[in-house]
């Protein structure tokens, strides 16, 4: 089963040993907006979003629904 993007961020930055804040600094954000992608926020920066999942080596993945072109 999938996990969701803020179980996933969790875990992944848990496993790697790093605070919230560590992570923040790392990914050069706020440590509130970590804070805030672990609880679920939905309104956050797809570029902060991304930032943060860089650094944990977290991919990102475009899967277009069937029926639906990319072009």
């Amino acid at each position: 089963m999938a996990q969701e993007i803020p179980e996933m961020i969790l875990n992944v930055r848990k496993h790697a040993g790093l605070t919230q804040k560590e992570l923040a600094d790392l990914a050069g954000v706020a440590k509130n907006l970590v804070y805030e992608l672990e609880k679920g926020k939905k309104s956050v920066r797809y570029s902060n979003l991304l930032k943060v999942l860089h650094v944990l080596n977290i991919e990102v993945k475009y899967i277009l629904p069937p029926g639906v072109s990319n072009a």
